[in-house]
């Protein structure tokens, strides 16, 4: 009987769905463990094998925590709101929803060939009506809800109205918008119900404001910090500018410290860990406030550096600041002006990495200096982010480098106020060895008490505080798309009311057109049926928009991230209809276990999941205000690419071999023209792509045309993917599984090389032989070897460890090693071949699965107990004594560990080839080492 990997492999998928096999109970007497995956986006491409490999770890750990008794909870879905299926529509006419469900289909294929252990019936997506559902309900609860800092924690927004009704807002303690005017009970009785809400939006944990943002023209939308590189849009590589609209905002720097904080609670990787801590950038120092010199208005800073106050020699302003069009001088508005407008081409991330690049403006106007009372000039400078601090900074240049430089190239003075330093070539920023001159009251203090000294006066003149800033700032929730969830909000005299729960979900209507209206407005401008009936409570016709009855729905989405903020624990209670998840839901599953998915997410999803995690915590929904326990990034799988390359200005390529010192061009070629000896198939390659069907090929002397391979990112744009697809029909979805594991550590970057993939196809040839010969079932009752007890037991004890740290690569090895011991002993015993295969099942759960019934078990291998490890197995009671004739071995004798000296040279000796080797002659000396050698000399 042959090793049938597609028959076998189909065979045990149709089992497992039809018997639900994986599918988890919210009530079980055995212990829960939730794994969870980062769940995939349903592109148009599919999946690539670089896909799986987070997959497949995941998966290997929650059937090893089912063979040691847990009730695992591994649910998939998918995220499948985004952008590239509305530009589909856009080219295309195709409403997104058909595109995203042909994709699904793709993806559930390709994840169920694979063989994972999904709990399919807990299936999300989030652009299921009955899921964004939910999304709408929190968004709600984040609407109708502040934070106090006195409880640190979200409160309701009534307890707020009550606080205003009985004492006004002196008194409230609340993270808020910046510069709120002071009100009694009685002016708050008196102010109009608009100018209520208004003030009611400056608390609110997700308010409208006006924000800038990046915005995409060509895609017609506003887009998140990490969905632009290199200063353009992931998706489509186009320019994003930066300018001002009306936003929906999620107040998230209210937990700002407590994102902060929780990160020393959960095991996430380190690096991960810290570029969270950066992003969220918590800085201590001073706020500082300048007078405007002609102005009623001042200019407030955060420094980190107060004690340096003395060396200020110029102010830069973010060119989007709100005060540069009031204080611009006419002399200066034209350069000024000129200036904003190419800011507005540069996104923040180009103009925050961009250190070598020095250009400015200056408005004309002065501030003045707190202390010194002069005049110091404010400018402009890109490197300044309205968004960060105050979008104002207090440039001390000989103390910071980026203020020295930008000092240097416009002539603006550099006072040193840093005793016995040489700041002539560059500035001098080492805290721990600063002694301060030149600064009145700070001469001669160090940086610790300097800094106090400093706050201390600020604040005695009313100029300063000390303050705790962070760079994390207000997440902005609107995109002007079609394709994402819509908000549960119409206007009433401009002013947003909240759909009640009841109500919901708000689908997304029908639209002629997915761009952007005519005039601007976001592409739900396009629907006709697209405004809010109070008397209904339905959505109506906008033709019967009378501001009465029938008011204007939002029109901006949801970004990606919202479906994303709490999958995790919908998943616990997916199919309930009448609230997000059930407390008897939560308070079994509680947490995830292991969560595994990309670092990509770090300052995104990572972020955004927390931070809606710990809000739900505060409202008492959920019973933890971290919700993964464990976190694992995974590596990345590489593809290895193939370059053929195009002399400059010619339809001509040179082989790899003929392109020294000539210029050329280098090109991708798809893999799939390539053969394992690097030769491009020229003809099919000039089919491929109609503009090099004429060009002239040169090859090498034998004919032969060569490519040059390189390893980088598995992507369609670099033609270098391997469809698992093509894997699965010609090694099988274990061979996959096994491969991927085999490539190195989870957490590492590695290439991708199919010929590599035989070497465990053979592995699981040489496992089914080890099982079934050419008359069938091989394995017996027999009683085991110690030596194939051995084998198993130390493969037992490596797969636990390896699995518990994650180190599956060296399982695949441990496992090779296992199967060639067995095999050599020629080992049939059923006491050993079935708990191997328990042990296999995690990683290659088909072929196991398979053996395991012929093996005559009815039920799937998933339940079955992991083996025990038994160290006496692995305890060596006897010792194969290689024996010696001066110097030489001769033959080999095993012998008890135990046995004394005395003993092991009578035995010895006593052997019928020691007395072959000696024909009767006494030996001189017979020298023995108990536990290693005998040596006997002549």
């Amino acid at each position: 009987m042959n090793y049938n990997f597609n028959e076998i492999e189909a065979k045990w998928q149709k089992f497992w769905a039809e018997n639900k096999t994986f599918k988890a109970e919210n009530k079980s007497d055995k212990p829960k463990y939730y794994v969870l995956d980062m769940f995939p986006y349903p592109s148009g491409a599919g999946l690539h094998v670089g896909h799986p490999l987070g997959y497949i770890a995941s998966d290997i750990y929650a059937r090893y925590k089912r063979h040691q008794g847990f009730n695992v909870l591994h649910p998939q879905g998918y995220d499948s709101f985004g952008l590239p299926a509305e530009q589909y529509a856009i080219q295309t006419g195709q409403h997104p929803a058909i595109t995203t469900a042909e994709n699904i289909k793709t993806y559930r294929r390709q994840l169920d060939q694979i063989g994972f252990s999904f709990d399919w019936s807990r299936e999300v997506r989030t652009s299921d009506p009955n899921y964004y559902k939910w999304t709408q309900w929190i968004f709600i609860q984040l609407f109708n809800s502040w934070y106090s800092i006195d409880s640190d924690k979200a409160e309701d927004i009534s307890e707020l109205i009550k606080i205003f009704n009985s004492e006004g807002n002196s008194k409230v303690n609340a993270v808020c918008d910046e510069g709120i005017e002071s009100f009694s009970a009685e002016d708050w009785e008196s102010f109009s119900s608009k100018k209520q809400q208004q003030i009611l939006l400056q608390y609110r944990l997700t308010y409208l404001a006006e924000t800038e943002v990046n915005w995409c023209p060509a895609l017609g939308t506003v887009l998140a910090n990490d969905e632009i590189v290199n200063g353009v849009s992931e998706r489509g590589g186009h320019p994003v500018i930066r300018k001002k609209m009306t936003q929906w905002s999620m107040r998230i720097s209210a937990y700002a410290e407590r994102l902060l904080q929780g990160l020393d609670t959960i095991d996430w990787t380190d690096s991960l860990k810290e570029s969270q801590r950066n992003w969220i950038g918590k800085s201590v120092g001073a706020a500082v406030t300048f007078k405007l010199e002609g102005h009623k208005e001042v200019v407030d800073v955060f420094t980190t550096r107060p004690d340096t106050i003395f060396g200020v020699s110029f102010m830069t302003l973010a060119p989007e600041h709100e005060l540069v069009q009031k204080i611009t001088t006419n002399e200066q508005k034209a350069e000024v002006d000129a200036y904003i407008l190419a800011t507005a081409k540069r996104s923040e991330r180009d103009r925050m990495a961009d250190v070598k690049t020095i250009t400015g403006a200056f408005t004309g106007a002065y501030v003045e200096h707190p202390f010194t009372k002069e005049p110091i000039p404010v400018w402009i400078g890109d490197y300044v982010l309205a968004g960060y601090g105050t979008g104002a900074v207090m440039s001390v240049p000989c103390g910071d480098q980026r203020d020295y430089d930008f000092a240097k190239h416009f002539n603006i003075p550099i006072p040193n106020i840093f005793d016995g330093i040489d700041i002539s070539e560059e500035a001098f920023a080492d805290k721990e060895k600063t002694i301060i001159g030149n600064s009145d009251f700070l001469n001669g203090l160090n940086y610790k008490k300097a800094t106090k000294r400093a706050i201390f006066e600020l604040e005695k003149i009313g100029h300063g505080k000390e303050k705790i800033n962070y760079r994390l700032r207000d997440a902005v929730f609107s995109r002007q798309r079609y394709w994402g969830e819509p908000f549960p909000v119409y206007y009433v005299n401009g002013m947003p009311q909240m759909i009640n729960k009841a109500h919901l979900p708000i689908t997304l209507p029908e639209v002629e057109k997915y761009l952007p209206t005519e005039t601007g407005e976001p592409p739900l401008g396009n629907a006709t049926v697209w405004a809010w009936c109070t008397e209904t409570n339905s959505v109506v016709n906008n033709e019967k928009i009378d501001n009465k009855t029938v008011f204007p729905l939002e029109l901006n989405t949801m970004p990606g991230w919202a479906g994303s903020s709490q999958y995790f624990n919908r998943y616990m209670d997916p199919n309930n209809d009448n609230e997000i998840f059930s407390k008897e839901a939560i308070n079994y599953w509680q947490q995830v276990d292991l969560y595994i998915g990309g670092s990509e997410h770090a300052t995104g999803h990572l972020l955004y999941s927390r931070f809606w995690q710990k809000f739900m915590f505060d409202k008492g929904y959920v019973n933890h205000d971290e919700y993964a326990k464990k976190l694992i990034n995974q590596g990345m799988i590489l593809g290895t690419s193939a370059f053929v390359f195009r002399v400059e200005g010619e339809n001509k390529f040179l082989s790899k071999g003929l392109i020294d010192n000539i210029n050329v061009q280098p090109i991708h070629a798809d893999v799939s023209f390539v053969n394992s000896s690097d030769e491009l198939d020229i003809e099919s390659f000039k089919n491929w792509r109609p503009e090099f069907k004429d060009a002239e090929f040169i090859t090498e002397e034998d004919g032969t045309f060569k490519v040059k391979r390189d390893v980088e990112k598995m992507s369609k744009s670099k033609f270098n993917v391997v469809n698992p697809d093509d894997i699965v029909a010609d090694y099988g979805a274990d061979s996959l599984r096994l491969y991927e594991m085999f490539l190195g550590p989870l957490e590492q970057y590695k290439p991708w090389n199919t010929a590599g993939i035989t070497g465990v196809h053979s592995f699981l040839k040489k496992l089914w032989k080890l099982y079934v010969g050419e008359n069938g079932l091989k394995v017996n009752d027999a009683e085991p070897s110690k030596d194939s007890l051995k084998t198993l037991h130390k493969t037992i004890k490596k797969v636990q460890e390896d699995i518990e740290n994650f180190s599956f690569n060296t399982s695949v090895s441990t496992f090779m090693i296992a199967v060639n011991e067995l095999t050599a002993q020629k080992c049939t015993s059923k006491h050993i071949l079935e708990p191997l295969l328990i042990l296999i099942s995690s990683y290659a759960p088909h072929i196991a699965e398979e053996l395991w019934n012929q093996l005559g078990h009815n039920e799937s291998i998933s339940t079955a107990p992991f083996p025990e490890f038994d160290a006496s197995h692995l305890v060596e009671s006897s010792k194969n004594y290689p024996i010696s004739f001066n110097g030489k071995m001769r033959f080999t004798l095993e012998l008890p560990l135990d046995m004394s000296k005395d003993d092991i040279e009578k035995a010895v000796m006593a052997h019928e080839k020691t007395q072959s080797q000696l024909q009767g002659r006494s030996p001189k000396k017979v020298i023995v080492v108990p536990g290693k050698i005998v040596n006997i000399v002549g």
